[in-house]
């Protein structure tokens, strides 16, 4: 069988893959070729590949149309994209190996030039029953990219099934982790686990822990910045808090937009540690770019300004999605220019593959688009090249950056906790999960209180590379941030652990030689400062407390005597002001005090 899927790319051009964004090679990647492989062995008529992004998921899919049309087991394709943009790139890629697609194609028969179209999620939502006769009349091959975007609106999701049910093949692909919503999307299994909950079934998965090892993608590194923000309520109450720090949930909100707002401090200095970034990384990929994906147009427009006044230079600005945006966003692939500033729309899919240092300086916190937006970077291009990602310090944003490898299928049933129907707070309880929780709908913009930013300063808080956690706070810079933004852009995954381990030890040993008066920002490595919610602090003290009460029973000592113990040998506050770091000490300290004395 694989002698077969050897040669499905007989009659393909020698230039494809061609330009770098639809891959490198001349031949197909391992991952691609071992699911053409799968495919051409089950023949199966629905087909859901998910691969990270910037593995080739384009390749792959295009590869296997050609297959098809080539062995007469389709006539024709139709492929689904996301947006305008990528509905035409789909068309270029297609062209380059002798599959000519209609990208503008609206209604009434198709010219025998074309083998078929390329259409949006929304042109099927507007006339499922066009593409549906379509279908009908000619054996087709459905390519739906990144197929969560069919249950963005149940309209969306049951006008691709009306329109493509009748289909001989679909091929869903998808580079994220799915929604996190109970829709479910069409044309994918759902399988039923032992816990009786139901979950998405891939027929063939390749995970960014896997093209890392195989060198298809860049390892990331994450530099995490906080600051003090202040800003004004509608109330009129003037509010100071810290970047990292544990707060309620409106409060991160309006920290994290004050951090974001032009007129502040953070984002000129983060801005500024970024261009520092790219020239680092410029000296081992002289065409690297940059990207600062931003939360709205205003915002955009001032993030480029500011670019322009740090840099001299001048950033491509894209804000939308119409045609100019499109030759923007093309020019500056060719181009060696340093900047460009985006609105959401080249967070997913939009492939610009020198990209490899980018700025989060949006409020959407969803693990699918920040995966797609970290999926922007990731590329690679040839081995030792590195990406990175510029982030303010709130939880959710280092908790995704924290399980970049994590495989997430799509869940359809909520799982039922023990004892919940017992329990006669489960309803209050859901609603307020219910509340707490942000959809993937939400763009970040919706639901805000009003609020006024009033002032916000910057300062290097951490890097996170691999699951881990490097290097106390700075000031920016400092010769201590500039040893972290003096990372090489070209080394191995390994040298790159090797490198952040030095670089923390070295700031340790400079913070050790100064006088404590000196030390005006907390001087404690990443690791023993960990960032968490309101929500999680409070039940870190709830487990702390009911530790120590279980030790009480075990050694006859009284609560307070137990807790000053505590804070007598790990150091630290009282636990109502601790940190969860110092929380953390504690427990584990209590946990074998216990062991000791069974």
């Amino acid at each position: 069988m694989s002698t077969t899927a050897a040669s499905t790319s007989h009659h393909l051009s020698p230039a494809f893959p061609g330009r770098a964004p639809w891959g490198t090679a001349s031949k197909l990647r391992a991952w691609q070729q071992g699911a053409l492989d799968k495919y051409i062995q089950e023949q199966p008529r629905d087909f859901l590949a998910v691969a990270t992004p910037g593995a080739g998921k384009t390749t792959f899919a295009l590869t296997l149309a050609s297959w098809l049309l080539h062995h007469h087991v389709v006539q024709q394709v139709t492929v689904v994209a996301p947006t305008e943009h990528l509905k035409k790139q789909w068309a270029e890629a297609a062209a380059r190996i002798g599959i000519k697609l209609d990208p503008e194609y609206s209604a009434g028969p198709l010219s025998r030039e074309y083998h078929g179209i390329a259409v949006t999620y929304a042109g099927v939502g507007v006339r499922p029953m066009l593409h549906r006769n379509r279908i009908e009349q000619r054996k087709t091959l459905v390519i739906l990219d990144e197929i969560h975007h069919a249950g963005d609106s149940r309209s969306w999701g049951e006008a691709c099934l009306e329109a493509f049910e009748p289909a001989t093949r679909r091929l869903a692909l998808t580079g994220t982790p799915f929604r996190s919503d109970t829709n479910p999307i069409p044309f994918v299994t759902y399988e039923e686990g032992n816990d009786g909950i139901r979950r998405s079934s891939a027929d063939y998965t390749y995970g960014y822990g896997n093209a890392l090892s195989d060198g298809v993608v860049r390892p990331v590194i994450f530099l995490s910045y906080s600051g003090n923000m202040r800003w004004r309520t509608k109330a009129g109450d003037e509010i100071e808090a810290r970047l990292g720090e544990p707060m309620t949930k409106d409060a991160v909100s309006q920290a994290w937009r004050t951090a974001l707002d032009p007129r502040g401090d953070w984002m000129p200095n983060v801005l500024r540690a970024a261009d520092q970034r790219l020239s680092e990384v410029r000296k081992g990929i002289p065409d690297a770019g940059a990207l600062v994906i931003a939360a709205d147009q205003d915002s955009a427009r001032a993030y480029a300004k500011l670019i322009r006044e740090i840099t001299g230079d001048k950033a491509t600005l894209v804000l939308s999605d119409e045609s100019a945006a499109s030759q923007r966003i093309e020019d500056f692939t060719h181009s060696d220019d340093r900047w460009m500033v985006a609105v959401r729309m080249v967070s997913e899919g939009v492939d610009v593959p020198r990209l490899a240092v980018g700025v989060y300086a949006t409020t959407i916190s969803t693990p699918l688009f920040f995966a797609q937006a970290v999926g922007r970077f990731v590329r690679s291009r040839r081995r030792g090249e590195t990406a990175s990602v510029f982030l303010p310090t709130i939880p959710n944003l280092l908790g995704f950056a924290g399980e970049m490898e994590v495989e997430r299928d799509h869940v359809l049933d909520k799982p039922k906790k023990d004892g919940e129907e017992e329990n006669p707070y489960a309803e209050e309880e859901k609603l307020l999960e219910e509340a707490e929780k942000q959809q993937d709908e939400d763009t970040g913009e919706q639901d805000q209180l009003p609020f006024e930013a009033l002032e916000s300063d910057a300062v290097f808080d951490r890097v996170l590379y691999d699951g881990a956690e490097f290097g106390m706070q700075a000031h920016p810079g400092s010769e201590e941030e500039q040893d972290y933004l003096g990372i090489p852009g070209l080394l191995e995954p390994d040298q790159v652990q090797m490198l952040l381990q030095k670089r923390q030890a070295k700031q340790i040993a400079h913070s050790r030689k100064k006088p404590d008066e000196e030390a005006d920002l907390l001087e404690l490595p990443a690791e023993r400062r960990p960032v968490v919610t309101h929500k999680e602090l409070l039940e870190l003290r709830k487990q702390l407390n009911t530790l120590v009460g279980a030790y009480v029973h075990q050694s006859g000592k009284p609560h307070g005597v137990i807790h000053t113990e505590l804070r007598r040998v790990c150091g630290g506050p009282p636990s109502a002001e601790a940190t969860a770091g110092q929380i953390r000490e504690r427990i584990k300290k209590v946990q074998e005090w216990a062991t000791r004395m069974r």
